[in-house]
């Protein structure tokens, strides 16, 4: 179908980071950052327009460095976070930043004289999360359902709970905890849980899966060989509040209850590379993005452990309003879990998959050539969902 056609944005750079804007409910927008050795790295805002199927994009400077990893404020649109490479005597250190964007940056690029184009406005440094005691920052994440003032930063064997003052322009550390054990122990990722009050944290490091109680700083669970190899992300089940989803550089993605984690609950083997990103759609549970170096990203329905596990049954009513309903009979046998679609508009790693933050049918992807796609849930599958 004409509208399930996916809409493919090229940035002249590559890049890696990729965020929904969680604070924009309205506009559909993305965060992109770049990652350039030899010049000036952005922040690419890219807005898509839903009704005309096209992407409006604006450019801000982020002279910091190189971006491995962006965040967005859950309170304020005009707020980020990012994690950036710098050389300093030399050495390369990964420091992490909240930022702010200009007021203007909506009209900035067409105000001024003709060259305004070629001058894009630099994002404002509010401040940083100066983490050089504790090593380099691999991700900041903000509290999930949070006012904005609330980060944890994982740098090295170190996670930092961080609070950030009214203007943001200040950050103290509130608490940390540290991965202790044999060897250099680094943490590659986390997710702070949007359950329990948002007292926990899942984090990563090398093939465990820890999960950590952020009121007293202590592990509260740990995977030990949750996959293969190196994990690369997690994610939890917005509406199932023990499920975590985590993927890895065995090919796999795989599904625990944390309450129970001799053994996952369920395994996904469809792709072929390291997978980079799992994401469960925000609203539909059931629905699960998983993006990888095969180039491909793949939608999985996961019916059997998400929140609804026999679909939502029709009532009378709306049966009888449908003449041409013969999905209906289908409808009230449980689903099974299943790849709805392998999407293959990418030619180089893709890092990063995100749904949209206003539309739960939405999302993007990202790889490492710079190419941003936007797709769409197939249209069967969304009717089949929502009757």
């Amino acid at each position: 179908m004409e509208d399930d056609a996916p809409v493919i944005y090229g940035l002249e750079f590559q890049a890696r980071a990729l965020t929904a804007q969680t604070a924009e409910t309205d506009a559909i927008r993305f965060l992109v950052g770049t990652q350039s050795l030899k010049f000036d790295n952005q922040i690419h805002i890219i807005d898509f327009d839903d009704e005309n199927n096209i992407i409006n994009k604006n450019v801000l400077l982020h002279q910091a460095g190189e971006i491995w990893h962006i965040g967005a404020s859950p309170a304020d649109k005009a707020v980020l976070t990012t994690c950036y490479n710098k050389t300093s005597d030399s050495r390369v250190v990964s420091c992490a930043a909240v930022w702010r964007m200009p007021s203007d940056w909506e009209t900035g690029s067409h105000e001024s004289p003709d060259d305004s184009a070629h001058n894009p406005q630099t994002l404002e440094l509010l401040c940083h999360l100066d983490n050089s005691a504790h090593g380099n920052a691999a991700c900041v994440l903000w509290e999930p359902m949070g006012d904005g003032k609330r980060v944890i930063s994982l740098a090295d064997n170190h996670a930092l709970l961080w609070d950030l003052q009214e203007s943001s322009t200040q950050a103290t550390v509130s608490s940390t905890a540290t991965l202790e054990g044999k060897g250099q122990l680094k943490f590659t990722s986390g997710k702070w849980s949007p359950h329990h009050n948002c007292s926990q944290l899942a984090t990563a490091n090398d093939t465990a899966i820890r999960g950590w109680d952020l009121r007293t700083m202590s592990q509260i669970y740990c995977i030990e060989n949750a996959h293969g190899q190196l994990v690369r992300d997690l994610d939890f089940n917005p509406n199932r509040q023990y499920y975590l989803a985590s993927c890895g550089d065995d090919c796999k993605v795989k599904f625990w209850d944390v309450r129970n984690v001799q053994e996952p609950v369920k395994t996904l083997e469809e792709h072929s590379h390291w997978v980079w990103s799992v994401r469960y759609n925000h609203s539909h549970d059931q629905l699960v993005l998983t993006a990888s170096s095969d180039s491909r990203l793949i939608l999985s329905n996961m019916v059997s452990i998400s929140s609804e596990p026999f679909g939502h049954l029709v009532d009378d009513e709306e049966l009888s309003e449908g003449e041409d309903n013969h999905q209906e009979d289908k409808g009230k046998e449980p689903l099974t879990d299943s790849v709805v679609s392998t999407y293959e508009e990418h030619e180089d790693s893709v890092y990063a998959a995100e749904w949209s933050s206003a539309d739960p049918w939405l999302f993007a992807s990202l790889s490492y050539d710079g190419r941003l796609v936007i797709n769409r849930v197939p249209r069967a599958l969304k009717y089949r969902i929502l009757l």
